[in-house]
This record gives structure tokens, sequence and C-alpha cells, in this order.
């Protein structure tokens, strides 16, 4: 007899870019729009979008979109030309490592530090 299992479907893919354009990381505008295809290539759904610059013209930018099934969120430090990427979803049918694989390309990033955590719960 097989016994349906029921649970949560958590995947947590993070990490940092190094040596990524400077001109990227300062623009908040082009910053959300990543974010937004990032979720849409991760079959997540976005709930709100919200941004931040800091340090003026040059500064750094964070941005964190609410999606249904998580987040995801980049901040970014433009006089290091160094950003975090954080997307975490439990939803079964999504994938975070489409949506870190994609700003990573974007952000275009000499260097990527990328780590997974499996933070599903089955009983």
């Amino acid at each position: 007899m097989r016994r349906h299992t029921r649970g949560i479907f958590g995947k947590h893919v993070y990490g940092n870019l190094y040596e990524c354009d400077v001109e990227i990381l300062a623009d908040e505008r082009q910053l959300r729009e990543i974010v937004v295809e990032a979720a849409r290539i991760a079959q997540m759904t976005i709930w709100d979008l919200k941004s931040w610059k800091f340090g003026g013209e040059k500064g750094g930018v964070s941005v964190i979109a609410l999606v249904v099934e998580s987040h995801i969120a980049i901040h970014t430090w433009t006089e290091y030309a160094y950003a975090t990427v954080d997307v975490y979803t439990c939803g079964e049918n999504s994938n975070p490592h489409k949506a870190f694989d994609y700003i990573a390309n974007k952000l275009k990033a000499k260097k990527v530090e990328k780590h997974f955590a499996d933070r599903s719960f089955t009983h």
C-alpha cells in the first residue's frame, strides 16, 4: 500500500557574486527588472516588490521580491563590485537554481559562490 506523503518542498539557493558590473549594481530600476524576470524564469509568482538605494547615485541597492512561494533578494555593494543573492521557494514546481543563475549572469559576475540548502519537511 502506497501512502501519500504531505509536506513542504523547501529549496534555498543563495550565494555571493564577485566582480560584477558596477553600473548594473547601482541601477535600481534594472535590478528590479532582473528580479521580475528571474521569478518568471523560475516559475515563481511575485506578490510584492520593494527596493531601496543606498549611498547616493553610485551606491548600492537592495531589491526584495515577496513571491507566493517565498522570496528573492539581491543586495549590492558597488564599491566592492559585489552582490549577495538569496532565492528561497517552498513551491514544488518552482526552480530557485534558474533564478539564481539568471541573476548571476545578468550582473556579469566573474566569480560565483553558490550554495543550496534543502529546507523540505515531510511527514
